[in-house]
């Protein structure tokens, strides 16, 4: 089983007339009232806190069942180090980032934690991040890595993370129902155009998607952004220089538009959960699902698993530069307080943890829990019993195919995301126009 997706952490908002001292104050009171009415805020899975010489901290509050590649990861390395024991925590994640922030801003950090790259990038310009390049540097573990899986944690010279697991991306594809319907896996857009309106007309649901409480589920339309040329384009977007509101991504989103004129997406999709979504699609009700590697294993168990394949997404003609696109990056990294730097034995606990977690056997524990490495260890994957795992790692390595070095939402702000989100599922449910929703993005960039 895999980590299942989380949300973009909310923008944050000041309230005018409220110091920051008081406005942190607040925001853990309400924290420690949650815990209070709820039981513990935090779910310990390593013991009490004096079982554990350091603490990892995870946006999941019970990684044992949410994140098992994790959870395993830990007790291995318990087992193997009983002078180094890790204790294991998490939060939802709403609720985790809050508390990360609370932690820097009162010095009482994790040693380890994981955390939005927005929220590193603050901490690491605050000095709360420890810089992981010497700990990188022993035993030539930085070579295990491609470059892309760690530039993306890098600020002036500094490794401040690293990546806690991979982010593959795009469309599981009911290989039976096409079939039963005379159409070919399609490659470009024009042929899932083609194919969305032959599925609508025999009253079949193309494209499985649920926005509600579920709006940053749009991975493979994220990925279609990258097709017309937003990796080259956001730094300056982000500048000022250029617009969010430009003629090639007005021309994705037109393109969005006549998805949803097709009919391509679920009449109920405002209402329906990413959940909902997902279980529509094992229950063999949509051809396509919009979601990536971590439903690989559930997927595999379901009745749809032995018809299922995974498709990068459309290439288009009217896109700007490479179209062999495929979303294959690191997600939100692991970070290390700065202040395990003063304490030997925890910071000697630190550089074990992460160079067991990327070292070969590491990286197996990740791929035995249907998770790709993130590091160069080739994996050795059973097509006949995992071909759903399978053929999600063959489409991320095709050849002559490439990957961004980020996914678009995870390099701007949580504010300027979660309108890339909204601007989406807007037009996907004809709420906005593709002009009202590239505008609605720029707005939010300052």
């Amino acid at each position: 089983m895999a980590t299942s997706p989380q949300p973009a952490p909310l923008p944050s908002r000041k309230r005018p007339g409220i110091s920051r001292r008081l406005l942190i104050c607040a925001t853990a009171s309400a924290l420690l009232a949650t815990a209070a009415g709820c039981g513990s805020a935090t779910n310990s899975q390593g013991g009490a806190a004096s079982d554990g010489l350091i603490t990892l901290s995870m946006h999941n509050p019970d990684s044992k069942t949410q994140d098992p590649a994790t959870y395993e990861l830990v007790q291995e390395f318990n087992a193997a180090h009983p002078d180094m024991k890790i204790k294991l925590e998490g939060q939802p994640v709403e609720q985790h980032e809050q508390r990360m922030t609370i932690a820097a801003q009162s010095d009482t950090l994790p040693e380890i934690f994981w955390v939005y790259d927005s929220l590193a990038k603050t901490m690491v310009k605050d000095g709360d991040l420890l810089d992981l390049t010497p700990i990188l540097d022993e035993d030539n573990l930085k070579t295990k890595f491609a470059p892309s899986m760690l530039a993306g944690f890098q600020a002036d010279g500094t490794q401040y993370g690293v990546p806690y697991q991979a982010l593959i991306t795009g469309f599981y594809v009911n290989k039976d129902i096409l079939g039963e319907h005379g159409i070919a896996l399609p490659k470009t857009f024009d042929e899932l155009l083609a194919a969305v309106k032959k599925l609508k007309a025999a009253g079949v649901v193309p494209i499985a998607q649920g926005a509600n409480n579920s709006s940053f589920s749009v991975w493979a339309f994220l990925t279609m952004l990258d097709r017309f040329g937003y990796e080259e384009k956001y730094p300056a977007i982000l500048s000022g220089r250029v617009r969010y509101d430009n003629a090639d991504f007005l021309r994705l989103y037109r393109h969005v538009r006549e998805l949803a004129e097709a009919g391509a997406f679920p009449a109920n999709m405002s209402t329906q959960t990413y959940a909902q979504a997902v279980a529509s699609y094992m229950a063999g009700k949509a051809a396509f699902l919009d979601a990536g590697v971590w439903e690989a294993a559930k997927i595999q168990k379901s009745k749809v698993g032995r018809s299922t394949d995974f498709w990068a997404g459309p290439t288009f003609s009217d896109g700007v530069g490479e179209q062999k696109i495929v979303m294959n990056v690191p997600s939100a990294p692991f970070v290390v307080s700065a202040k395990v730097k003063k304490d030997k034995k925890k910071y000697a606990a630190v550089k074990a943890f992460i160079q067991f977690y990327y070292s070969d056997a590491g990286q197996k524990i990740l791929v035995d829990n249907a998770q790709p490495p993130v590091t160069t260890y080739k994996p050795d994957v059973d097509t006949a019993s995992d071909p759903v795992f399978a053929a999600v790692l063959a489409a991320a390595a095709k050849p002559g195919w490439k990957s961004p070095e980020a996914q678009p939402d995870l390099v701007v702000s949580a504010a300027t995301a979660s309108a890339m989100y909204d601007s989406f599922y807007g037009v996907m449910g004809g709420s906005l126009s593709p002009e009202e929703a590239v505008r609605s993005v720029e707005k939010t960039i300052k």
